[in-house]
């Protein structure tokens, strides 16, 4: 028998053609959506380390506060950036300066020794410390600071602090230059996570409408922080888990 080839045979061939292709078509899209797409592994945030403060000149020893606060004024107004703390000894002295080396220091004192500024001067050089070591500092200076008065704009123990103030210090006395506000302090610093907070890290709030970071402490452990709250307030501590830190705070940042 003859095996007849007509179009209805032709359209049956193609329409399995046609149907072939949409199966395989369909399963090769499928397989490909299927799979789980391969994402780039984020660059790594590199650590944002603080300007070291290298050799530092120090000038007088007063016994009395006031003696203190009138030479820092006296270099100030000369455009030296100086600032007087209360050193261990129970002696105020006064500091200025960041020299890449000594020689380089003691060349500036000489200038300004010869211009009648200052008289007898002491270098004094950076000290390597290790991270550990450096953060007992840190909370050690923190803490010699509880009960100092808040005041707008202070930077030193005797005329009282502000919040950035306060830090600001605190790192400046351990040979860390922490910027002055707390906004730049916070643009210096890489983020820590709540859950990793780490004694010395800086923590950071939003207290106004702005919506800006507008308050900084240092934290201290265990949920707490020492800070200068603010106008009528002292230098202290708080807990980060009070109901107006908790509902304020914007994160964290260190430095080392």
């Amino acid at each position: 028998m003859d095996f007849v080839y007509s179009n209805r045979d032709k359209c049956i061939d193609f329409a399995e053609i046609i149907v072939s292709f949409i199966f395989v078509f369909t399963v090769f899209f499928l397989s490909g959506c299927s799979r789980t797409p391969v994402t780039p592994s984020p660059t790594p945030v590199a650590p944002v380390v603080l300007p070291t403060i290298h050799y530092t000149i120090q000038v007088g020893a007063f016994s009395n506060m006031e003696n203190a606060i009138q030479f820092t004024e006296k270099l100030r107004k000369q455009g030296v950036d100086a600032y007087h703390f209360l050193h261990h000894s129970g002696l105020y002295k006064v500091r200025f300066g960041n020299f890449s080396s000594k020689t380089a220091a003691v060349n500036r004192a000489k200038a300004l020794s010869s211009k009648g500024i200052i008289h007898n001067f002491y270098i004094v050089a950076p000290r390597n410390y290790s991270k550990a070591h450096l953060i007992d500092n840190i909370l050690r200076t923190a803490d010699s600071f509880i009960g100092v008065p808040y005041r707008w704009g202070g930077e030193s123990a005797e005329e009282g602090f502000d919040c950035s103030g306060f830090t600001m210090t605190v790192y400046q006395l351990n040979g860390l230059d922490l910027p002055r506000s707390s906004r730049a302090q916070w643009k210096a610093g890489v983020s820590v996570d709540r859950s990793e907070l780490e004694k010395g890290n800086l923590v950071f709030f939003r207290t106004t409408s702005s919506r800006k970071i507008s308050h900084v402490g240092i934290y201290d452990g265990n949920g707490r922080f020492i800070h200068a709250p603010g106008k009528g307030k002292r230098v202290r501590r708080s807990s980060l888990y009070s109901r107006y830190y908790k509902a304020h705070y914007a994160g964290a940042k260190t430095y080392f």
